[in-house]
């Protein structure tokens, strides 16, 4: 059938307006304004994070060092196992008692509430790598680390944020208590008495674990931001070619198991966050694993073997 003039005008006229749109659609009019109060608050950190390293290795006890790695293992498991596994993906159920360990080592992370964390990571798996993405890997290396706490919010990240639904993890009455309480428990858990045990139990001097607190603290924050910026930028993408997230291995030691990112973002709702599980550098599942067998974990969700296979061979990079 052939067209008539009228008709390829009418086509070529569609076609200029829909390329027009998504060029627009491509630009934004966003200004990106800095955050001073941030930046300030995160020079300090930084500044007494590393003095609080010089500490931690030339001055303070033996036992501060081994306290502080407990904290510090603790906190990430907070993020990982309970933030992020447990209540972002709901990749497994937990009793009250979990629930509860969880949320304090939440809180001893201080990476804001549970609730909040949960949304900006629900929001960065709905609109990955777009502006309504909180940490967008597009817009460079540093603003997926951490340049995204130092700026306001693209638009993007309200108002299509509005549409992911948090109502299931704003019901958990553990997650209300922490979230209406936080601005007092985050201080208690995460610094103060972090801080107060090495100097009242092994007489510790109370300046230096406060800095070593702060170390802990800071050291804590880069290492799940490596799971934002490292692990969308570097490795291996053997379940989805399309994706910036990729397999770091790097990642998932430093991230106790977050960095098999690749197959994360193909299934967000495996509990494993990888296909190996606990047998391949990923000590969270080790733990999720540890709590089932005690009962305190349960409905835990893993994809079925020829699923993995079939996305790997329609969707994968090829394997040498």
């Amino acid at each position: 059938m052939m067209l008539d003039v009228s008709e390829i005008s009418a086509i070529k006229t569609e076609k200029s307006i829909h390329n027009k749109a998504s060029t627009e659609l491509d630009k934004t009019d966003y200004e990106q304004k800095i955050v001073w109060k941030n930046v300030i608050i995160f020079m300090y950190i930084h500044i007494a994070g590393i003095y609080g390293l010089y500490l931690c290795i030339f001055r303070v006890k033996y036992w501060t060092f081994i306290w502080f790695t407990i904290v510090g293992v603790a906190s990430g498991f907070g993020i990982t196992v309970g933030a992020h596994r447990l209540w972002a993906h709901r990749s497994y159920k937990a009793k009250w008692p979990l629930r509860l360990i969880l949320m304090i080592f939440n809180t001893i992370a201080f990476q804001d509430d549970i609730y909040q964390w949960v949304r900006d990571h629900r929001v960065h798996h709905k609109f990955t790598d777009t502006d309504a993405d909180p940490y967008n890997v597009r817009r460079g290396f540093f603003f997926s680390h951490m340049g995204w706490l130092l700026v306001r919010k693209h638009p993007d990240v309200k108002n299509k944020g509005a549409t992911v639904d948090c109502s299931d993890v704003a019901q958990d009455p553990i997650v209300a208590f922490q979230r209406k309480w936080y601005l007092y428990l985050m201080p208690f858990c995460c610094f103060i008495v972090p801080a107060l045990i090495p100097w009242l139990v092994w007489n510790e001097s109370l300046w230096y674990s406060s800095h070593v607190a702060v170390f802990r603290y800071c050291l804590g924050l880069h290492c799940t931001w490596t799971v934002n910026s490292i692990a969308h930028i570097w490795g291996m993408k053997p379940y989805n070619k399309s994706l910036t997230a990729a397999e770091n291995i790097v990642v998932s030691i430093v991230a106790v198991g977050e960095g098999w990112h690749n197959y994360h973002h193909v299934f967000p709702w495996d509990y494993k966050a990888g296909e190996f599980g606990n047998y391949k550098i990923n000590l969270s599942t080790a733990v999720i694993d540890f709590f089932a067998y005690l009962g305190l974990a349960y409905d835990l969700k893993t994809a079925p073997a020829d699923m993995i296979k079939k996305r790997v061979l329609r969707n994968g990079e090829a394997r040498s």
